[in-house]
């Protein structure tokens, strides 16, 4: 590497940059963040900085996930072939929660008024009811007096025959030359019409919001003399801005992503294979699952509500963090979020206009947090932080500690019930796992967590409080492509998975030295979902479906007598990996609780019954007392 490579992570509160320099030393900056736009503060962090000397700077955004949590994307029109214009208000069927029927799953991103019905038909036979020119007419006009700013296309079967879609978007183009138009054959090229509609629909909603984003951050940057930004996509890797404007629902994860690849870089250092995570920031905490050293990646899942069945680093947020508002019911108990003071106002500590007390205060009232200042230059009114937990102890007739306590108690039962859904629910014991704790709140509430899930070790990385940017400084650049199989694996000299992933490749045009790697998505013949499991090399058919029936052993306990297929594949084409240096000039020291550390970035509180020692990489290891 021959420059600085930069992070920078945009959270509720903070903007966090990390630069890496070519020898691999790490200098960390924190701003606040600026809400409206969150590119001011992202070129705020770069101030100082020779732009001649920065070779790349990755950015994690939240822009899309807000999109999608306050409706704010694009006027989307969907096609659909006719007799399935309900499919995303139909969904699976499935109950929003089994048991509460009052609970409903939040509305889809369009509203019935703006689906139009396509006459025609493929089925996996091929065309059934070809796609007339005058039908394509007809739809192009329909959707034109919709006046959309983005048109999403899905037909049935596109995934094995694109060409209704394409004859269509041609139409419509010609017909709305100002509106992009969105194909599900582009999209997500897999099987299951909901999904497939959903991931479409998503990608169409989010890309106008996304793209000018992007555009804004990329001239603020050209202004300073930076070069074209790189974005983390929600699968771990990164990819330039201009691309990345272009996959706007790969980017629904990006900022959460960049802590899970920090933190299996820590770990690889440290030869442990498995771990979960938590990154508590000021709105929000994210769980993440390590196995084998590496971010579990999934096959997607709902973000907001709304599925998006593209490849994710798997991260279940919670709405948790230090500044989640403490507060009383109309029943008298006490609750903790799911609203937050965020940056502005902020906790009551902050000084900026808080009058809700905070996890943050509860912690300030207790004494974890003794700094009269935060990195980021935030400066601490502890009395403040006090009467205003005070205060809300008056409402509950309580002592002002013990309510300071549950506000911290219940703030980590929160966090402890994701750990649990993303480790039990897939088989993982979290009693087997290492509690990796960081971000600015992790290492607060590392031991709380541990004692809650049955975990006796947590690691405080290097660089806690700003880990999820050194994962974002360190991210290699990946390209994907992917395309549908849908072919058993026991067809004996079948080559068709070899020349699929060949084409990939080609498509994809990647550096010659770059790192290639190919996951079929496969199951047993007649099975309802699939397992992600690594091409061998040469592509060979029976060994992939011998290595999935491996995997479904490892995971469920059985295989079964049935043959297995391939559904799709994902090619993968990942950049060089960027050489960082974790040590520290420290003396080796132990510490046990219960005691409040001041860490460069964060604070570390080790409870009573803990012990910790630091590490020669930097950072800590908490160990449970036996």
């Amino acid at each position: 590497m021959s420059g600085i490579g930069i992070g920078v992570d945009v959270g509720g509160t903070f903007t966090d940059l990390v630069a890496i320099s070519p020898d691999g030393d790490i200098s960390v900056r924190k701003v606040l963040t600026t809400p409206a736009d969150q590119s001011e503060a992202v070129s705020g962090a770069l101030e100082g900085f020779d732009a001649s000397s920065v070779e790349r700077i990755v950015h994690g955004t939240t822009v899309a996930t807000n999109a999608l949590l306050e409706r704010k994307g694009a006027r989307v029109v969907l096609c659909a072939t006719r007799g399935f214009t309900d499919v995303i208000a139909l969904r699976r069927q499935d109950r929003a929660s089994l048991y509460d029927l009052s609970v409903h799953h939040p509305a889809p991103l369009v509203s019935p008024e703006l689906v139009v019905g396509v006459d025609e038909r493929i089925s996996p036979e091929g065309v059934t009811r070809a796609l007339t020119a005058e039908e394509a007419r007809r739809v192009a006009s329909a959707v034109q007096a919709l006046q959309p700013d983005v048109v999403a296309i899905c037909l049935l079967h596109s995934y094995a025959d694109p060409s209704h879609e394409r004859a269509l978007a041609d139409e419509i183009r010609r017909a709305v030359p100002t509106a992009d138009v969105v194909l599900s054959s582009d999209v997500f090229p897999e099987i299951r019409e909901f999904e497939r509609t959903t991931t479409t629909v998503a990608e169409a909603y989010l890309r106008p919001r996304v793209a000018e984003y992007l555009r804004r951050l990329s001239e603020r940057l050209e202004r300073g003399g930076f070069g074209e930004p790189a974005v983390m996509t929600s699968s771990g890797g990164m990819t330039p801005a201009r691309e990345a404007s272009r996959k706007a629902a790969q980017l629904a994860l990006s900022g959460p992503a960049g802590g899970v690849v920090g933190a299996a870089t820590v770990l690889d250092r440290l030869g442990i294979d498995q771990a979960l995570t938590i990154d508590i920031g000021g709105t929000s905490a994210d769980v993440g699952l390590i196995l084998g050293r590496q971010p579990r990646v999934e096959p997607g899942g709902a973000i907001a509500g709304i599925p998006i069945a593209l490849p994710r680093v798997l991260v279940e947020t919670v709405s948790a963090g230090g500044g989640s508002i403490a507060w009383v019911d109309d029943g008298g108990a006490l609750r903790v979020g799911p609203r937050s003071a965020g940056s502005v106002p902020g906790p009551v500590a902050f000084g900026r206009g808080g009058t809700q007390p905070t996890v943050t205060d509860a912690h300030i009232a207790l004494g974890n947090i003794r700094d009269a200042r935060l990195s980021g230059g935030v400066k601490l009114d502890a009395e403040a932080a006090r009467k205003a937990v005070s205060d809300l102890a008056a409402k509950l007739d309580a002592p002002m500690e013990r309510v300071a306590r549950a506000i911290i108690a219940t703030a980590d039962a929160s966090m402890a019930r994701a750990l649990r859904r993303v480790s039990v629910e897939r088989g993982v014991d979290p009693r087997d796992c290492t509690l990796v704790a960081f971000g600015g709140g992790g290492p607060l509430h590392g031991c709380g967590l541990a004692e809650q899930i049955g975990v006796t070790r947590v690691l405080v990385p290097p660089h806690a409080g700003v880990l999820s940017a050194v994962g974002l400084a360190l991210a290699r650049e990946r390209r994907e492509a992917m395309s549908s199989v849908m072919r058993r694996t026991d067809a004996g000299s079948d080559t068709s998975l070899k020349a699929l992933i060949a084409q990939l490749a080609l498509r994809l045009d990647g550096d010659p030295q770059a790192a290639h790697a190919s996951i079929a998505r496969a199951r047993y013949l007649g099975q309802g979902h699939e397992l992600d499991v690594p091409v061998p090399a040469g592509g060979d058919m029976i060994a992939c479906g011998a290595a999935f029936e491996a995997t479904h052993e490892a995971l469920f306990g059985y295989r079964l007598r049935r043959p297995v297929e391939v559904v799709s594949v994902r090619h993968t084409v990942s950049g060089a990996e960027r050489p960082v240096r974790l040590t520290s000039d420290a003396k080796p020291e132990t510490m046990k609780g219960p005691v409040s550390l001041a860490l460069s970035d964060a604070t570390l509180y080790v409870a009573p019954g803990w012990t910790a020692r630091s590490l020669p990489i930097g950072g800590w290891m908490l160990e449970r007392d036996s």
